[in-house]
């Protein structure tokens, strides 16, 4: 089987340990969006999958002309830009019926110190449209409101009612159903989170696996990361990512790797649920 991994970061940890397991029975390669020609991928040339971890909008143009040629690409390019836009984000898990933190959008920052003038703080911004070093802040009130205008005035953002928390995040990671799960500190919490730490999914409680894989569902994901509050109390989920990095968990490479040989075999979308092939390190 050909293995295409679609990223500027080939060596990442997760992809680097999965391309392991499948080399030498499977020709892994690696093409980077940024400097890939989309002309010269045709059917004839095409790899049995490709796994989509870039978010650029290359990688998604890239990733739809594969998908035009018939190609399995995890995650696809619609369910990868659905989870860059936290106000279709945000509509997309409400329709689901999931626990999701209540969300308005404006279209600047500008224009938001005026509309919640009489807002109640504390409030949490965030930009709209996912990416690195956005913006991910709380306001205690209307003059750190007035501060994030400062610093980002023409930013479309989303914003959310703080929800009171222990300063924590818990992480849960889905590769093909199965959870991998770890706490890290809140980036509203603290300027350094420092590493996540272990969590066992079979210690959470099962409702909270329960929203996290409807999640996946409601997203059409079949790898991603869901953040939510922790806490003893109702789950709320504060973000949804599609291929992120699940890194130091046991087991994840393995889970990629058939997730990829699965789809590489059945030829179709992993949507479709061919079954998981019995794989074995190498």
């Amino acid at each position: 089987m050909r293995i295409c991994l679609l990223t500027p970061e080939p060596d990442h940890p997760l992809l680097a340990a999965a391309r392991a397991l499948l080399t030498p029975r499977h020709r892994v390669e690696s093409l980077d969006p940024a400097v890939a020609d989309p002309a010269a991928l045709t059917p004839g040339t095409a790899a049995d999958v490709y796994l989509l971890k870039s978010r650029t909008p290359r990688a998604l143009a890239l990733a739809r002309h594969l998908e035009a040629l018939g190609a399995p690409v995890i995650n696809s390019a619609a369910a990868t830009e659905l989870c860059q836009d936290r106000t279709r984000m945000a509509a997309v898990a409400v329709a689901a019926g999931l626990p999701f933190a209540p969300t308005g959008t404006h279209g600047s920052i500008g224009e938001l110190t005026g509309a919640l003038a009489d807002a109640d703080f504390p409030l949490v911004v965030k930009s709209r449209h996912s990416r690195r070093h956005d913006l991910v802040a709380k306001a205690e009130d209307r003059a750190g409101l007035l501060r994030l205008a400062d610093r980002w005035p023409d930013e479309p953002v989303v914003v959310q009612p703080f929800a009171a928390n222990s300063g924590w995040d818990q992480k849960l990671w889905v590769i093909a159903g199965q959870v991998f799960a770890a706490r890290r500190r809140s980036e509203l919490a603290v300027a350094d989170r420092g590493p996540a730490e272990p969590l066992a999914p079979g210690d959470l409680p099962a409702e909270r696996i329960d929203v996290v894989l409807r999640a996946g569902e409601a997203f059409g994901l079949d790898v991603y990361g869901v953040d939510l509050l922790d806490g003893p109390g109702e789950p709320l989920i504060v973000d949804i990512n599609a291929f992120p990095g699940i890194r130091g968990q046991e087991g994840a490479p393995q889970a990629l790797a058939a997730l990829a040989l699965r789809a590489a075999t059945a030829g179709r979308l992993p949507a479709q649920r061919a079954p998981l092939p019995d794989f074995r390190p190498v």
